[in-house]
């Protein structure tokens, strides 16, 4: 496989490019195709949280949108906070990989296509009433018309990648 770091020289291409890096080590290693299962269960057991704290939830969803509930705020609002103190602690205690590789994060510039992307992936996100997150736990709870929302995902993903050199970043 390429490494998409070496195929761009254009300087400015690494906030972008910065995006596709993996633990090295990891790229390395070598498993057994059942080796992945373990990525399925905490699949699974995320679903059913996400299914049990009504974060599947359409209603849930178009109320957040509607200002008419604070539970997906909570939610959301949870998960910054846990996120900003794990940064924390990751930096404070050089946390290492579990392959003993250094965490590292790279400052952002803010540009207009934040602005662009948040406002599209927020439109869909109220459009649908499904984040990427809980789409597979709502075909799993048997929102079977999710279908569509991932097959549309998955080829908004795909143009993205297909066109990313050619947008402003």
């Amino acid at each position: 496989m390429e490494n998409k770091t070496n195929q761009h020289t254009n300087p400015a291409d690494f906030e972008v490019r910065s995006l596709d890096t993996m633990c090295v080590n990891e790229s390395e290693l070598k498993h057994p195709w059942y080796y992945n299962l373990k990525y399925s269960l905490v699949g699974v057991i995320f679903g059913i949280v996400f299914i049990k704290a009504e974060i599947i939830s359409w209603f849930r969803i178009q109320e957040m949108f509607r200002l008419q509930s604070f539970h997906m705020y909570g939610v959301i609002g949870t998960a910054v906070v846990v996120g900003a103190i794990s940064v924390f602690l990751i930096k404070k205690f050089k946390v290492k990989t579990i392959h003993g590789e250094e965490i590292t994060f790279t400052d952002k510039k803010f540009n207009k296509g934040q602005i662009i992307g948040g406002l599209t992936f927020g439109l869909g996100w109220a459009l649908t009433g499904a984040c990427p997150g809980p789409l597979f736990a709502q075909v799993g709870s048997g929102a079977i018309v999710i279908l569509v929302v991932i097959l549309s995902a998955t080829a908004g993903t795909w143009v993205y990648g297909k066109f990313r050199d050619q947008l402003p970043h």
